[in-house]
């Protein structure tokens, strides 16, 4: 049944995407028929927006390549810097075949085809590299990669082209009156499925705005094969559809990094086991909650806590056992702390919990209702928590001594019950 719906969803993706194709080319015969013809300097505005997109999402990318090391990325950075270059020098001289007269008008800029089917190149070629060699986490030798093979693929679009005894034109009448892009709107397809297939993998969401970026390069490109001559209806929306697949790319990547901004900001402040504060963090609360209390007169608690008898879990059960004991009391400490309260892995076994305007009685029941809950969370084996409070200013007025108030209190805890467990057991063997 699971086989017959992949095929069904199969077919449908191909089928939809042979109508797309065809009303794609059907809208394009509509706008070739119209008497429109738009002005050089809108064309020259779309070329430097497309240019500096270009060259924008190039320095994004090697900034997320410098954190990364992600091979396809670099390789991309190159290309897009490349076909920048060919596009700004592409407009420089679009006047000059403006004032060349009508007839140089029927021909298809060069600079247009060589940039288009270099990047398109690149990108399939990136994936090809991405899949096929794999990650030195060399960035000497991964920038090596990756300008190697934009050269050689510059060099091969480029004497493709120029060494090409037929000249890219227009055939007005014809079916495709500029067969020439039906080549970038092939490449560009090729790419856009790779990526859609890095996409059903579980990629970020950079690739998922890559594929729609490449297919909307696709459609440009099937548009542009009805254009009849420069500046009409199709050849301007096909600049326009270009312009914004880069404007997508650049929002995809800054979004994508947007979110690496975000991990590596909550992992420079929680702990990665448990996800509660880290130990710098716990210091900081500290800190902050100590200046505050000193301004209001209102104290404060740290409540320290050691899981009990970990050593042992780790021995008896394995350390993924005890690893998951300590996700556990976590997991405790989150679900029954206040908003205001700022639950920390202190280091290895032992966690701290900052109370803010809480004295004694308060922390004594913020303990004692960690430990009844952590006692009945129905998991095995059963774990348990010793735990000492400090109060500001009553214990100490600097984190050290609060601290060490704490453990001192804690260890008095751990006394009490270790005491408490050997009477049991003598008066068991009595």
């Amino acid at each position: 049944m699971l086989s017959q719906i992949r095929s069904w969803c199969y077919h449908l993706r191909w089928f939809l995407g042979i109508l797309g194709v065809t009303a794609a080319i059907a809208g394009a015969s509509w706008l070739r028929q119209q008497p429109f013809s738009s002005e050089p300097i809108l064309y020259s505005y779309l070329q430097i927006v497309g240019s500096l997109l270009c060259f924008t999402y190039a320095a994004n990318a090697m900034v997320r390549f410098r954190g990364t090391h992600d091979r396809l990325t670099l390789i991309l950075a190159f290309g897009f810097v490349l076909s920048g270059v060919i596009e700004t020098a592409a407009t420089f001289n679009f006047y000059d075949t403006l004032a060349a007269g009508s007839a140089m008008q029927t021909h298809v800029p060069l600079s247009w085809m060589v940039s288009r089917t270099l990047l398109a190149l690149v990108l399939i070629a990136a994936l090809v590299v991405e899949r096929r060699v794999p990650n030195s986490r060399e960035p000497g030798r991964e920038i090596a990669v990756a300008l190697f093979v934009v050269v050689v693929v510059a060099y091969l679009t480029s004497a493709a082209y120029l060494g090409s005894p037929l000249e890219p034109a227009m055939h007005p009448g014809d079916l495709f009156s500029r067969t020439g892009d039906l080549l970038p709107a092939i490449l560009f397809a090729l790419a856009a499925l790779g990526f859609g297939r890095r996409v059903r993998h579980g990629t970020s969401s950079v690739d998922r705005t890559f594929c729609a970026a490449l297919w909307m390069n696709a459609l440009c490109h099937l548009v542009a094969t009805q254009s009849e001559r420069l500046l009409d209806a199709p050849f301007t929306v096909a600049q326009l559809l270009k312009v914004t697949s880069y404007a997508v790319v650049l929002g995809g990547a800054l979004l994508d990094n947007a979110r690496l901004f975000d991990q590596v900001r909550q992992l420079a402040v929680t702990d990665p086991l448990t996800g509660l504060s880290n130990y710098r963090t716990l210091i900081n609360v500290m800190d902050s909650e100590i200046q505050r209390s000193r301004r209001t007169g209102r104290p404060f608690s740290v409540l320290l806590l050691d899981l009990d008898k970990l050593k042992a879990i780790n021995d008896e059960h394995g350390h993924l056992v005890g690893s998951r004991a300590i996700c556990r009391l976590a997991s405790v400490l989150r679900v029954h702390s206040r908003a205001m309260d700022t639950a920390a892995r202190y280091g290895g076994d032992e966690f701290a919990v900052v109370l803010p305007e809480a004295g004694e009685e308060a922390a004594s029941a913020v303990g004692r209702r960690i430990c009844e809950r952590l006692s009945k969370d129905g998991e095995f084996p059963q774990i348990s928590v010793s735990v000492g409070a400090a109060v500001f200013p009553r214990d100490g007025e600097t984190i050290d001594a609060l601290f060490n108030a704490a453990d001192r209190a804690l260890y008095s805890m751990k006394g009490r019950t270790s005491g408490m467990q050997t009477l049991a057991r003598i008066a068991a063997c009595l």
